[in-house]
């Protein structure tokens, strides 16, 4: 049994090496040649995703707010216009599940020390790829562009602040967002990994009602910082 299991591990092996060689090989097989010649091409992604504050305050703490970001989850289609040989303008948009926790080092209980910042997002990005000519299956591309989100978890209506442990933010932001990825071209489909970085650009805080309040009375602006890692399939 075992000795089967080696001799079919070894013919996999075999396989999958030809198969490499064959599309990144010195010779390659060229897939999907024509690809990119389409006008109009859609597709879907799924991904990763790190979501930070950037905060700035009006004094200098003694202790900065700590941010802890934890992993979320994208998903999203993909609209992509050609509108050059190396140049298409593309629309994400996608559903961002994420959460920041801040902690406030003032404070000697959890319950007012612990802010946990959940998040659902929808994200709208119009970006420009531009793209390397095509070496063999694959082309490397940087991408940038500017997005508009929706938090659909922003608390923005509550009046209930932070003294009700209610930690509430904007519903919208704008971003600029800039990123590198590659295309994979195989055999049936194109495959495109990518790194984004994603930048907010205005103040996103809803400030507690008392003006003083040590959660939000010394920060002047809090603004999105985030990564992406999204694995795209057209």
């Amino acid at each position: 049994m075992k000795k089967s299991l080696y001799i079919l591990l070894f013919f996999i092996t075999l396989q999958g090496q030809a198969q490499f060689k064959g599309m990144f090989g010195k010779d390659p097989i060229i897939n999907l040649e024509n690809f990119d010649k389409q006008k109009v091409h859609w597709g879907y992604f799924l991904g990763f995703n790190a979501y930070d504050f950037k905060i700035d305050y009006k004094n200098t703490p003694d202790v900065d707010i700590a941010v802890k970001s934890v992993t979320g989850f994208n998903v999203g289609l993909v609209g992509n216009l050609r509108l050059h040989e190396y140049i298409d303008l593309r629309f994400e948009p996608g559903l961002y599940y994420t959460q920041r926790n801040l902690t406030y080092s003032q404070f000697t209980t959890t319950l007012d020390a612990l802010r946990e910042v959940k998040s659902t997002y929808i994200h709208f990005p119009l970006l420009v790829k531009f793209s390397s000519k095509r070496i063999g299956n694959y082309r490397p591309f940087i991408v940038g562009g500017a997005s508009a989100t929706l938090n659909l978890s922003s608390n923005s209506k509550s009046k209930d602040d932070n003294l009700q442990q209610r930690f509430r933010v904007k519903p919208w932001t704008k971003n600029y967002e800039v990123g590198f990825g590659v295309d994979f071209y195989l055999e049936y489909f194109k495959f495109s990994p990518s790194i984004r970085g994603v930048f907010g650009l205005g103040d996103e805080l809803i400030r507690d009602n008392d003006p003083n309040s040590e959660w939000t009375g010394n920060i002047d602006a809090l603004k999105t910082r985030a990564v992406f890692i999204n694995f795209t399939f057209h």
